[in-house]
């Protein structure tokens, strides 16, 4: 029996643990509290829970040595020394998280072992470089070239969850990452010319879409667009954009909540404010008196504004003590949001991803190519973040320990013996990418 080595008992990693369990592997969970770990084997045989800490080198390296693969869903700034660890015993290794120059360094070192590290084999990353490269490869081998790709992926809740706040979003992983996006700057091709857009304009760079069996959906800029033009091997590219979706009513308001300072992480005394005041400090406003018309006035809104209400719905304008010492108004402002918006055990969230690419045949002849995917949660302890995050690594984990995937080195899903699998494979979990080819010029993004 094949040994699995799992390193974190996070929000993801129930169905990746079902999911080899299910294919008898014997599945080692190791975590800092070791309950959580326990919770996620269960009362399963082949299942073992391990209380673990990631200064304990030792043990890790012991524990690495004993399986024969080992996945770490710790936060990315360990995945380098957990790396090395396995190219020491040479063991494969499977994350979820970008590469970084320090595990691209390791490449050479890693097919000297004989070993595989496979990374970015998630949801964002990972279905989106699979999904996109199976028809970029498709686009190519017709001989044609990818004049325009647009790729947009949201983690979100389901429309009828979305009602009942004026952000119509909820949080269903990692919140503060969540919130700390918005502070992001980006950067994109478009129409042959590079566009910056500077962190204040992050959320005023949005186009609007309508998304089959959702609606509306906002997007708005992901980082830095231009690293996918080599990874997706598209140089031809005159576009080349990837966003982030989101309901209606998230841009406007994380827009004004920015130019109100109330995401900066720059810190100062609260000690003895309110909510208000901490407001009216970042406007440079005398006092906290009729707040809600004062922030109104400073983002030359009306009173009445959806942003305002929003700002307002959060708790943002009350008198209430915040009962805060040296901190920053992201963490005053991160803190309400995870108080008022986590999704509750009967919501459903979702995660909606679309690629559109305008593929060139000749001069004259182009067509658009859409591949879209829209999966849903069942509770907030069966999410669609958590499967699509999950299933694509346990997925890839089973590949390499069938010899499936006989790579070595440091790689991403793609190249078409890992992406093509692992997406058949995902379609037979209800995890599917709908692929429409030859629609008309009207049908790309912008």
């Amino acid at each position: 029996m094949k040994k699995v080595l799992i390193l974190g008992a996070g929000m993801v990693v129930k169905p990746m643990v079902s999911y080899l369990l299910e294919r008898n592997y014997q599945v080692t969970v190791a975590s800092r509290t070791k309950s959580k770990a326990e919770n996620m084997i269960g009362n399963h045989e082949n299942g073992h829970a391990v209380g673990w800490t990631v200064d304990d080198e030792e043990t890790l390296d012991q524990m690495i040595g004993e399986h024969d693969l080992t996945v770490s869903l710790l936060p990315y700034a360990h995945h380098p020394m957990v790396a090395k660890k396995c190219i020491n015993h040479k063991k494969n290794m499977v994350t979820t998280s970008y590469v970084k120059p320090e595990m691209k360094a390791l490449n050479q070192d890693a097919k000297d072992a004989g070993i595989i590290i496979l990374n970015e084999i998630g949801v964002d990353p990972g279905i989106d470089h699979m999904s996109a490269m199976r028809v970029i490869d498709h686009i190519h081998d017709s001989g044609g070239e990818v004049e325009e790709f647009y790729s947009v992926t949201g983690a979100l809740v389901a429309p009828e969850t979305a009602k009942d706040n004026p952000f119509r979003y909820k949080f269903s992983w990692s919140p503060k990452g969540v919130v700390m996006a918005g502070n992001n700057d980006a950067k994109y091709l478009t129409k042959g010319a590079v566009k910056h857009v500077p962190t204040k304009d992050l959320f005023k760079d949005i186009i609007t879409v309508n998304f089959p069996e959702v609606g509306k959906l906002d997007i708005y800029p992901n980082r830095d667009s231009m690293p996918y033009i080599d990874l997706y091997s598209i140089p031809e590219a005159k576009t080349m954009f990837r966003g982030t979706f989101r309901h209606p009513g998230w841009c406007e308001s994380l827009d004004a909540m920015k130019e109100l300072g109330l995401i900066g992480y720059d810190k100062f005394d609260m000690k003895g404010m309110s909510y208000a005041d901490m407001v009216a400090k970042l406007i440079g406003a005398k006092d906290a008196s009729n707040i809600k018309q004062k922030v109104a006035d400073y983002l030359k809104k009306d009173v009445d504004a959806h942003a305002i209400k929003a700002i307002e719905w959060l708790g943002l304008f009350s008198d209430e003590n915040m009962n805060r010492g040296e901190e920053s108004p992201f963490d005053v402002t991160s803190d309400l949001m995870i108080d008022k918006m986590m999704i509750s055990e009967k919501e459903r969230d979702m995660i909606a991803m679309q690629h559109t690419f305008v593929a060139k045949y000749g001069e004259n002849n182009r067509e658009v190519v859409k591949s879209s995917m829209l999966a849903f949660g069942s509770s907030a302890t069966d999410t669609a973040v958590a499967r699509t995050v999950a299933l694509p690594a346990a997925i890839s984990i089973d590949m390499i320990l069938n010899g499936k995937i006989s790579l070595s080195g440091v790689h991403i899903p793609v190249r078409k013996e890992i992406y093509n699998p692992v997406l058949d494979e995902l379609e037979n979990l209800d995890i599917k990418l709908k692929e429409e080819y030859g629609l008309p010029l009207s049908e790309k993004l912008k």
